[in-house]
């Protein structure tokens, strides 16, 4: 149901088959299944959660999508009764996102570019230092999810590659521009990984793997690997954070907040609200130069 009347992508698929699993196994010491399991347990299994250490928004995650099972249950008259209902989430903390620096990313793009152009090493190392360089390139140019970004099929760029046709969450199309530097990048990768692999892919980022295209682990791995040589911390260096960090520039360099949630794909734009923080920063900066008041 929900892969083919929602639409919900792979990752949340997996996410949702991770929190069931989790319950039944929690469920089968009790002897007890998930159809069968009542409020108690839910509470019980949300405790436990809890104690295990997991975060809230782990747990938050965990109570949605035993909600949407129980819900699915009942509406197709599986249970005569919806035990989550009334059972509320833990209260969540609203969180700045992490940020990187404008000079940290230039830091980090630069490094990758430097060892693309370099002729050292095999075909081989020089292609995967090419595709990292050009993913970090697109990454920073349109703010996409990484889940987006490894799985970019090669019709997604039209032959000047100016723009990406994006599927998104819910199967929402938007289109991204791309950055010079980045529709450079592009045309390089997509000519050397043609030729590395003997044919054009179907993906943009192609790999010898099961899944066909290269993956957001491998990406987030090797993204680490390269804060290491650019001698930042690696723990502050990641695909989402560079994602909040080209809504945040973006932001602090006077774009609109519509424009940003069209380019980052959001749904409701109370969810691109949570980077606001980087506009009240720029207005009282503005206010303090500008206000004739102002010392």
């Amino acid at each position: 149901m929900l892969n083919v009347e929602r639409g919900a992508s792979k990752n949340t698929l997996e996410s949702y088959q991770r929190d069931l699993d989790a319950y039944n196994g929690f469920l089968a010491r009790k002897k007890l299944t998930l159809k069968t399991a009542e409020k108690n347990e839910l509470s019980d299994f949300l405790a436990f959660s809890h104690e295990e250490g997991l975060a809230a928004s782990s747990i938050a995650r965990r109570l949605s999508a035993l909600k949407q099972f129980y819900k699915f249950l009942f509406l197709e008259n599986m249970r005569g009764d919806d035990p989550s209902s009334g059972i509320e989430a833990p209260k969540l903390g609203r969180s700045l996102p992490k940020i990187m620096h404008e000079e940290d990313v230039t830091s980090l793009i630069g490094l990758a570019e430097r060892e693309a152009l370099s002729k050292e090493g095999s075909k081989a190392s020089h292609l995967r230092c090419l595709r990292l360089y050009t993913m970090l390139e697109t990454l920073y140019a349109t703010g996409l999810r990484v889940s987006e970004l490894v799985s970019l099929p090669s019709s997604c760029i039209g032959q000047d590659h100016r723009f990406l046709l994006i599927v998104g969450k819910g199967n929402k199309e938007r289109l991204v521009p791309l950055s010079d530097r980045a529709r450079d990048a592009m045309g390089q990768h997509v000519l050397m990984s043609s030729n590395y692999f003997g044919q054009k892919s179907k993906w943009l980022f192609p790999s010898f793997g099961k899944q066909g295209h290269f993956t957001r682990q491998a990406f987030a791995r090797d993204l680490k690997d390269l804060a290491l040589r650019a001698g930042l911390d690696p723990k502050k260096v990641s695909p989402h954070v560079l994602r909040h960090a080209f809504a945040s520039h973006l932001l602090h360099n006077g774009a609109d907040l519509r424009a940003v949630q069209q380019l980052l794909g959001h749904a409701d734009i109370s969810t691109t609200q949570i980077y606001t923080h980087v506009l009240d920063e720029r207005l009282r900066a503005l206010v303090e130069e500008k206000h004739p008041l102002s010392e």
